[in-house]
Parts: C-alpha cells; structure tokens; sequence
C-alpha cells in the first residue's frame, strides 16, 4: 500500500552531477514530508536532504549544503534529488525516505518509510 521507488543513480565522476527521483505512493502525501538518507559501508546512515509538505520549506546535511538541491512536483507524490560538483564521499546507497515532518531527518532514528535504495558512486 506505501511505496516508495528510487531512481537514477549510477556512476559519475568526481565533480560530475547526478539527479535523483522518488515516486511516492499509498498515503496522503500532501500531508508528508519527502527526502533522502544515504548509507555507505562503515559510515552510519545519514540524513541528507527534506522537503516539506508543503513543497517550500527544505533542509540539508551540512555535508551537502551548497551542492544538493531537493524539489517536489506532480501534486507532491515525486522528489528529486539535483546533486552537484559531487566527491567520493557521496558515494552511498540514497534511500527515499517519508515522514509527517522535516524533523525526522535530523534524528538518529530518521524517518518512518523508507524505500529500496539506489547506488550512487562517485569515483574517477
């Protein structure tokens, strides 16, 4: 009944650019708070970028400040992810994430939805 669908990760050099998408479904989104967590191999998860429901109101890691840019369109049930003059450090697995409020980010315990995860790897 919920679901949230990763794309458009892959490989990309360092510097490069890269964009991701989540389509979201099964709950009233227009109520729900969409973003990104990221886990990479010996690293705690991490939370990356949120947009509220309301489509405005964002907020980033300090690790990506300045570089990632989040956005949602079609009647709030899809996010992207803009990802810029991106290094090695991004290189994690980047989760599409849900909850009712931007503040499930900025705890341990991140968000109640989750998607499958696309690979995102950075690397010359």
């Amino acid at each position: 009944q919920v679901q949230l669908v990763e794309s458009g990760g892959g490989l990309v050099q360092p510097g490069g650019s890269l964009r991701l998408s989540c389509a979201a479904s099964g709950w009233p989104l227009e109520h729900y708070a969409l973003g990104w967590f990221r886990e990479a191999p010996g690293k705690a998860r991490e939370g990356v970028s949120c947009i509220e429901s309301g489509g405005t109101e964002t907020w980033y890691a300090d690790s990506v400040k300045g570089r990632f840019s989040i956005s949602r369109v079609h009647a709030n049930n899809t996010i992207y992810l803009q990802m810029n003059r991106l290094v090695p450090e991004d290189t994690a697995i980047y989760y599409c994430t849900s909850d009712p409020s931007c503040a499930s980010w900025h705890a341990a315990l991140g968000p109640d939805y989750w998607g499958q995860g696309t690979q995102v790897t950075v690397s010359s």
